[in-house]
Parts: structure tokens; C-alpha cells; sequence
């Protein structure tokens, strides 16, 4: 191999999402949070009897299962490749985190909802209004907590990829902070919900509010949770990069010595930060099959050196084929 064949390798940008580490501390965090906050509201809600604070209840317990969903998730996910998975086990995490929506939606929403509804016909007074206060305060800050660390994570990966941080969340591969971001962006906008019932409640006396509080809650988690499933269920079923992405690697390519052109490429998600390349290029030169043959599997073999690469699978072109060429410059 030649020494230009060593030097140069295509690379994915390490930038594609923020590291596994801080992932799972994020979640980590979530974790710790929602289980504080499970217990704080059940309390409340059996001493207080208000349906917002019941439903909020049900919204941390379904948001501490969550969590310990995508903590499995990054655990099979992270298992190494072998004879049966020779991509690895990369599209574990989109299994598992669609488990957790569907929790959230099954109990988070369900629950909050069907409460409510029971609430609105046959109303019952709430107490002890002092404690629901407090622990919804207690359960922002620790919320808050949670939430500023899934947005930190996302803003610094949204930055390096110049993109805005709703936009950046809605698209990366990594579900577990996009889960975390909405769960906790909507747990703190459903304790803002459930403050105001519980307050319209003590200052009217009427269980109408709190009860209508506890359905809000139900269809905040229920919008959210369809939100999550359809982006898993996006990933399952194969997602390509995104076209700066795919730009990126496309510049690299055309930039080794033995690529004269290249004529297909394509970037699939098979993971959190996991990409799987397959392409077809137009070699240097008039090579006979076999000298072809073996520059390509050189090519494969430096493209999958990148960590972010589980995989490639490059073919010639044809002759005919329309060459592709960056969209935009570096």
C-alpha cells in the first residue's frame, strides 16, 4: 500500500452527535431526578386529592421508567459486533427508546387523561394546597436541573453543525437525549399546567380546573410521546444523514489519490452516532478487475477506521453514471 493509501481517510464528522459518555450521564440525571420527583408528587397527590398533582405523579413515574429503558438501550447497544450482527447492535437504542414512548404515552397520557376525566364527573375537593405548591417548586428545580443538561449536551452538538437546537434534537441519532430534552421540557411545562390548576382549584373551590390541569398534562405527554415514537420508528426503519453530512464525506472521497469520481453515496443511521457508507466510485486509471478489486477493499477498510463508520460497501461506476459533486465548499 502506498503511502498515500495510508495518510488519507474519509472521515464522518466526530462532531455527528455529542459523546456516548455524556449521553448516558445525561440520562443518569434524568434518572436521579424523576425518581425524587415520582415519589415528592404520589405524596402530594394522596394528602392533597388533586388530580393535576395525580397526574403529574403518573408523568415522573412513567418519565423514571423512560429512563430506565434508554439506560438499557445504551447498554445492548453499545454490545460489539459479531457473526450475526456485523453492524453491531447500533439499532438496539431506537428499540428501546420506543418502548419508552409508548410507556410514556400508555401511562403518562393515559393515566393523566383518564383521571381527569373522572375528575370532571365526580369532583372531589383538594387540601393541603401548601404542599402541592411545594413540591411542584421542589420539582422544577430538579427538573430544571435535568432539562439544563440535556440542553447543554444538545446546544454544543447543534453548534459545531450550525444548526438550531430544536432542529439539531428533532434530527440526531442519539434518541436518548432527545428523549430526555422532551420529557423534561414537557415536565416542566406540565408543572406550570398543574400549578394553575391547583390554584384556580383553592381559589374558586371548584375541582374543574384541576381536573382539566390533569387532562392537559395527559395530551402534553401524549403529543410528545408521538413525537418520539415516529422518530424512533424513523431510525428502525433507516435513516440517511443529513445532507451536510453526506456533503462532507462526499469531499473527503473525491479528495483520495486512487477516486477519480464518485457516482453514489449513502450515509444510513444503524445507530447512535453509527453509520453504515455504501457508494460507488470511479477509480484512477484503467485497473484490471483484480488491481480494482483490491483497491476497493483498501478503500472499505480506511473508510470503516473511522469511529463513527461500522461499515462501507463501495462498487465501480458505470461509465454512464452522472458524477456527484459537493454541494457546498468546506
Amino acid at each position: 500500500m502506498s503511502s498515500s493509501e495510508q495518510s488519507v481517510v474519509p472521515v464522518v464528522p466526530d462532531d455527528v452527535d455529542a459523546p456516548q459518555d455524556e449521553s448516558a450521564l445525561t440520562v443518569v440525571v434524568a434518572f436521579v431526578a424523576n425518581i425524587l420527583i415520582a415519589v415528592a408528587k404520589s405524596v402530594a397527590a394522596a394528602m392533597t386529592g388533586s388530580a393535576s398533582m395525580l397526574a403529574e405523579a403518573a408523568h415522573s413515574w412513567a418519565d423514571t421508567g423512560n429512563e430506565v429503558f434508554l439506560l438499557i438501550a445504551q447498554r445492548r447497544a453499545a454490545k460489539p459486533a459479531d457473526a450475526t450482527h456485523p453492524l453491531g447492535h447500533g439499532r438496539e437504542v431506537y428499540v428501546w427508546s420506543l418502548f419508552a414512548a409508548i410507556g410514556l404515552f400508555a401511562v403518562g397520557a393515559g393515566v393523566s387523561i383518564t383521571h381527569g376525566i373522572s375528575e370532571l364527573a365526580h369532583p372531589e375537593p383538594a387540601t393541603d394546597f401548601g404542599i402541592a405548591y411545594a413540591v411542584l417548586a421542589v420539582s422544577a428545580v430538579l427538573e430544571g436541573v435535568s432539562f439544563f443538561q440535556a440542553s447543554r449536551q444538545a446546544k454544543r452538538a447543534a453548534s459545531r453543525r450550525d444548526k438550531d437546537l430544536f432542529e439539531h434534537v428533532l434530527a440526531t441519532s442519539d434518541p436518548t437525549v432527545r428523549a430526555v430534552f422532551f420529557e423534561d421540557g414537557a415536565a416542566l411545562v406540565g408543572i406550570a399546567i398543574a400549578f394553575a390548576g391547583i390554584g384556580l382549584h383553592q381559589v374558586t373551590g371548584s375541582a374543574t380546573p384541576d381536573a382539566i390541569g390533569s387532562i392537559l398534562v395527559g395530551v402534553l405527554l401524549g403529543v410528545v410521546a408521538i413525537v418520539l415514537i415516529d422518530r424512533n420508528r424513523r431510525f428502525l426503519v433507516g435513516e440517511i444523514a443529513d445532507p451536510d453530512l453526506i456533503d462532507a464525506a462526499l469531499r473527503e472521497l473525491l479528495e483520495l489519490a486512487e477516486v477519480d469520481r464518485v457516482t453514489e453515496l449513502r450515509l444510513e443511521f444503524v445507530g447512535a452516532r453509527m453509520l453504515f457508507l455504501t457508494g460507488a466510485v470511479d477509480l484512477v486509471g484503467n485497473l484490471p478487475e483484480d488491481q480494482a478489486s483490491h483497491v476497493l477493499a483498501s478503500l472499505e477498510r480506511r473508510i470503516a477506521a473511522n469511529r463513527h463508520i461500522v461499515g462501507a460497501l463501495l462498487s465501480l461506476s458505470e461509465p454512464e453514471d452522472v458524477s456527484l459533486v459537493p454541494r457546498t465548499r468546506p
